[in-house]
């Protein structure tokens, strides 16, 4: 029962962009939620809420101190980057819980800030990296871990993709620095890489605008080590005509067109092979005599499995997270790993260097308005 009285759950939305709109569609479908409000200063959002039939607010300010019948049992922040943590901070004043759209943070300093207040006021909050969900990773993830490949040994990974000039118009702040595809996406795909290879190590990476001419990178390579001794290579780039992304491959998005022939990741090892999205598997079978080798023929096969909408699923482990029916699965902490990961490749782009993730600060001090929260 939520804390309006009703029997659903009611879920404020704060932004009405293109995420913030999917997030509103998964709401309105599922029976345990409704929309009670939607937080966004543009003019335009308070006629798209009034179509809605919801109640509008120009600040999550004015959503907590607005009539009781808009109060949120939880809120999901879709907000730009740079509002993710005062919005949290914000929903943590307030003791609500609240989905974090990833990045967490636009900065790891940020995401550092919200650790320390959290720490000092526990309030439940999910990190929106929702390919975590995706009964697809998952399958990967458990063929991995299950020592099918033996030893992981080498990753390639690939974020390639073309964004027309509408995204950038639709959202000024996507061009300006911390609105570019290391934030707004290589941050997914750390988080996936960390998922199915464990931690990073290092990073070394180099970036170039020279396509859009834009404040921020359009491309990005980097080669990356893994805590494990897996090396790995990744290519990220917003303006080149590829269908290799996981928004191509994998088909969990309709907006996208699919190709689902090609693959985004690709993980070797000693005993095998695994493509992403594809599930196809290349293994050494056990043979009669002799060692396996280059000689040997692979045996090839597809994992199986029954999709799931990860956003869906995502939203139903969040009603879960605000009922007290279970824990964060991506914490505030964990989210943190991902985006000090891409930290690095923002550092790395910079010095030129090699950027190991243990030298990024853990911890740093509060500026006064966060530590009066916190006490």
């Amino acid at each position: 029962m939520s804390s309006t009285g009703s029997a659903t759950l009611g879920i404020a939305v704060a932004g009405a962009g293109l995420i913030g709109r999917r997030h509103i569609e998964l709401i309105q479908a599922n029976p345990r939620t409704r929309l009670c409000a939607v937080v966004d200063p543009q003019p335009a959002s308070k006629d798209f809420a009034a179509g809605l039939r919801v109640p509008h607010f120009e600040s999550l300010e004015d959503l907590f101190t607005g009539p009781a019948g808009a109060q949120p049992d939880g809120v999901i922040l879709a907000t730009p980057n740079h509002l993710h943590v005062p919005g949290a901070l914000v929903c943590a004043q307030h003791r609500v819980p609240a989905l974090i759209e990833k990045p967490v943070a636009d900065s790891l300093e940020a995401g550092l800030q919200l650790a320390e207040v959290l720490a000092h006021n526990p309030t439940p909050m999910l990190v929106g990296h929702h390919r975590r969900y995706s009964s697809t990773l998952q399958a990967a993830r458990k063929a991995i871990h299950s020592g099918l490949l033996g030893r992981v040994v080498t990753v390639t990974g690939s974020a390639q993709f073309y964004k027309p000039d509408s995204y950038f118009a639709q959202g000024a702040w996507r061009a300006q620095p911390g609105g570019g595809p290391i934030l707004i996406n290589l941050i997914h795909e750390m988080d996936n890489l960390r998922y199915l290879c464990g931690e990073l190590e290092s990073v070394h990476a180099v970036a170039s605008h020279a396509v859009r001419q834009f404040a921020v990178e359009d491309t990005a390579v980097m080669t990356l080590k893994f805590a494990s001794g897996a090396l790995g290579t990744f290519t990220l780039s917003d303006t080149v005509a590829a269908p290799r992304s996981w928004e191509q491959t994998s088909g969990e998005n309709a907006a996208y067109a699919r190709y689902p022939s090609q693959d985004c990741y690709f993980i070797a090892g000693t005993r095998g092979s695994l493509a992403v999205p594809t599930l196809h598997t290349w293994t050494h079978a056990p043979a009669s005599t002799g060692e396996p080798g280059w000689n040997t023929p692979f045996t090839e096969k597809n994992i199986t499995l029954d999709a799931v909408d990860p956003l869906a699923a995502q939203l139903a482990h969040f009603c879960d997270l605000i009922d007290g029916k279970a824990e964060p699965i991506i914490t505030v902490a964990d989210a943190l790993q991902s985006l000090r990961a891409v930290e690095a490749v923002r550092r790395s782009i910079a010095t030129g260097g090699v950027v190991a993730l243990q030298d990024l600060a853990t911890k740093k001090r509060q500026p006064e308005h966060l530590e009066r929260l916190a006490s």
